[in-house]
């Protein structure tokens, strides 16, 4: 998984500061998570929600609810239970974790909750359709993000391992790139080892 790890960063570097270059890495990494998707159970623990929980804690509750890059949906699960009035859609690049998702979703959430394959660069969502978005371990596509998320909404961006994650942009770079789309009122949590960083559209 090192190997993994490691392309995971690579990708996540290149597309942040270039995303035109996810067409280079959209097949790859679709591929390792793909891989992933059978065992991705055995590689996430409870902390990996703890940051994501502080961030959520004072959130005012959404009508509806993105989950991108949901894997096997362990954070839309959290995010139904939380809100229980609110319809959850997690998307995730990989068939293979969209599977998992559904085959792990309890059924007391099947009317609330659904997955789909998508690609975060071109959602098949309508505009500011979203009060709430969340990413976890998520490369983030800011126009996108920017397009989808409500005026008044709230983005929050997790890493169940903080800046040793493999899948991480540090949250000066996530400021920059959301203030100039329209995004204020920053904040940081931390719950080792998991950080997360939540912002509202203007």
């Amino acid at each position: 998984m090192i190997n993994g790890q490691r392309f995971a960063r690579m990708a996540t570097d290149a597309v942040v500061r270039r995303p035109m270059l996810w067409r280079l890495f959209r097949r790859p990494l679709r591929a390792m998570f793909d891989g992933l998707a059978p065992t991705w159970a055995t590689r996430i623990g409870p902390h990996h929600l703890w940051a994501l929980e502080l961030a959520l804690a004072d959130v005012p509750p959404p009508r509806r609810v993105l989950d991108l890059g949901t894997g096997t949906g362990v954070v839309s699960t959290a995010l139904a239970e939380r809100y229980p009035e609110a319809e959850v859609v997690g998307i995730d690049i990989s068939p293979g974790m969209i599977e998992e998702a559904r085959r792990k979703l309890p059924p007391e959430l099947a009317g609330r909750v659904r997955f789909e394959v998508g690609d975060a660069a071109a959602l098949a969502c309508p505009d500011s359709d979203f009060e709430l978005a969340v990413l976890s371990n998520m490369i983030p596509f800011f126009d996108e993000l920017a397009r989808v998320v409500a005026p008044g909404g709230t983005l929050v961006l997790s890493s169940s391992r903080g800046a040793e994650t493999p899948i991480y942009v540090p949250p000066e770079r996530l400021r920059e790139e959301l203030v100039r789309r329209g995004f204020a009122e920053f904040a940081e949590f931390s719950a080792d080892p998991a950080t997360a960083f939540r912002a509202r559209r203007s």
